[in-house]
């Protein structure tokens, strides 16, 4: 492939967020081995905005660099300048590409995303430097994948399903599954969570919803949220939830988008926030369970047909059911409480039981490691993964730009070609 074929083409989908188009273009990269004079392109009020936007102060920026605190503080004065090395770590800390420090002055930020999290004093209203690089990613992988649409010639699909918090859980959740074309039969026969997820996720991207993972997020801040824009809604997950509880926030976030109320979420309606929020949280959390775990499959079950106590559940029928579905134990427990089979002192009884095994997990548990092909691929998703592969192969998009479009080096590509596209 030629390169230079390549670098005229990607000029179209390259950092298709806010760059201007100078900074797109080939000579850029020309322009920065000609200046010699690095003090005189960089804005000072650039390095507060990228410092800012990324949610860190001044003092956990310095050590992210590393630079001493009294430097950074000159260099955001103007009263000096970093060098082209001190950029780049600028960049890697804040998570922002080199070129963004050369423009004239502080783009336009994204607008702050509807936080239906719990009140401020809690967590709603205050994102981590990771969570705010998270909905950035995602926007931008947005924008860069309906370039990439376009770029193969294919149909940008309109995501046209719709509904309101008029219509019942139950009648979302039937229409959902609907638009998912996944019978109750094919559910049940998925082997593992891990399968259950995949076919979820699999079958939402077929709908037109571009599905991606956030990597670097504790889940106690936010399991999941979404960009209800059309057309290619975004669903983001945390992939330090386990398969099932993926599951169910694919549905919850595939709700709010249904709703065209996209937003930070963390699933959890047991808390004090405002009413419109919580409102609209346990609607979104019962379209879920309902499509999940549809009512009148859960209680035809045998194992449901011959449970007479309401408080006597056993722990491995609540199994069973969890791994029939492909859910979490709690949900199984949810969709009980709501179809009345089981009682709200029981359900809490067995809730705060789970959060404790789960806490204890997450303490026994060591930090793991994933290969970087997985990793990439599980961020980016499926679809936007062979999205960028096949404008690499059709020379649209050049090497470079697959590095920066996964955040993976090129030495992974071919086990990611062969994970994606086989």
């Amino acid at each position: 492939m030629s390169d230079d074929k390549g670098q005229n083409k990607s000029a179209q989908v390259r950092y298709a967020t806010f760059l201007p188009a100078f900074l797109q273009s080939p000579l850029f990269r020309e322009f920065l081995i000609m200046a010699t004079r690095v003090e005189a392109l960089v804005n000072p009020d650039i390095l507060i905005w990228a410092r800012n936007s990324a949610g860190l102060d001044v003092e956990t920026a310095a050590n992210k660099i590393p630079v001493k605190e009294d430097r950074l503080t000159s260099w955001e004065a103007g009263s000096a300048r970093p060098t082209v090395k001190q950029l780049r770590k600028l960049a890697g800390a804040y998570k922002r590409p080199l070129a963004v420090f050369f423009l004239p002055e502080p783009p336009r930020d994204f607008q702050p995303m509807h936080d239906f999290r719990r009140l401020p004093g809690e967590v709603a209203g205050v994102q981590s430097p990771e969570l705010r690089y998270e909905i950035r990613r995602a926007i931008a992988r947005r924008s860069i994948a309906l370039e990439l649409i376009k770029s193969l010639g294919e149909h940008v699909s309109a995501f046209r399903f719709t509904g309101t918090m008029d219509t019942t859980p139950a009648e979302l959740a039937e229409r959902l599954r609907e638009l998912l074309k996944v019978s109750l039969v094919e559910q049940v026969s998925w082997e593992s969570g891990y399968d259950s997820f995949n076919r979820w996720r699999d079958a939402i991207e077929s709908a037109g919803v571009l599905v991606l993972q956030m990597t670097s997020v504790n889940p106690r801040e936010s399991r999941g949220f979404s960009i209800s824009e059309t057309p290619l809604p975004v669903v983001v997950l945390n992939t330090k939830d386990s398969p099932q509880a993926r599951c169910f926030t694919l549905m919850h976030e595939l709700a709010h988008i249904a709703l065209r109320k996209g937003g930070l979420c963390d699933l959890d309606d047991h808390t004090a926030r405002r009413p419109e929020e919580l409102q609209t949280e346990v609607y979104c959390n019962n379209v879920a369970g309902f499509a999940l775990v549809p009512s009148k499959a859960l209680l035809n079950e045998p194992v449901i047909l011959a449970q007479h106590n309401k408080d006597g559940w056993k722990e491995e029928n609540i199994v069973y059911l969890a791994n029939r579905y492909g859910v979490s134990r709690e949900v199984i427990l949810r969709r009980l409480l709501i179809l009345g089979r089981t009682t709200e002192a029981f359900y809490k009884q067995k809730r705060k039981l789970y959060i404790e095994q789960a806490e204890q997990r997450e303490r026994e548990r060591g930090p793991g490691f994933a290969p970087p092909d997985k990793m990439a691929v599980a961020s980016a998703g499926p679809t936007f993964t062979r999205l960028v592969l096949e404008n690499y192969q059709s020379e649209s998009i050049t090497a470079s730009d697959v590095a920066d479009f996964l955040e993976v080096r090129l030495k992974h590509l071919s086990r990611i070609r062969e994970a994606v596209l086989g």
